[in-house]
């Protein structure tokens, strides 16, 4: 359990480090305003739904659908989308076949895929 905190903490952390330095956005301040888009924000409503509903890996999958790397507010949905689930506990995530390292393997993956790689491996350390 302390090491659930303790991970969920540093990907919390994480998440807020890169929201604030690439997008200007303060978890729990302004973040009700990060979206520009409505529609965005209504692919996001719907992926956290499917979250809360236990279909994680589904609504992972959709989301890696919708990244395009010209788009950086996908990058955004999709650091917001990581910091939302890491906040389920494990128990809640294990019963639903995710772990907490597939969030932080999938942080990786868009991260490198907006080209922020070397900005997760700080913030992360290296990939295991």
């Amino acid at each position: 359990m302390l090491t659930d905190d303790y991970a969920t903490r540093m990907t919390n952390s994480v998440v807020g480090t890169l929201l604030k330095l690439i997008f200007h956005i303060e978890l729990g301040k302004n973040e009700d305003t990060a979206w520009k888009d409505e529609e965005l924000k209504k692919t996001y409503t719907g992926l956290t739904h499917l979250v809360d509903q236990g279909e994680i890996n589904e609504a992972e999958n959709q989301l890696f659908d919708l990244l395009d790397p010209e788009n950086t507010e996908f990058f955004k949905m999709a650091l917001m989308f990581y910091y939302y689930t890491n906040e389920k506990d494990g128990d809640f995530l294990e019963k639903h076949d995710y772990t907490k390292t597939e969030i932080t393997d999938g942080l990786r993956h868009v991260s490198t895929l907006y080209g922020y790689e070397s900005m997760a491996e700080a913030l992360l350390g290296p990939a295991s």
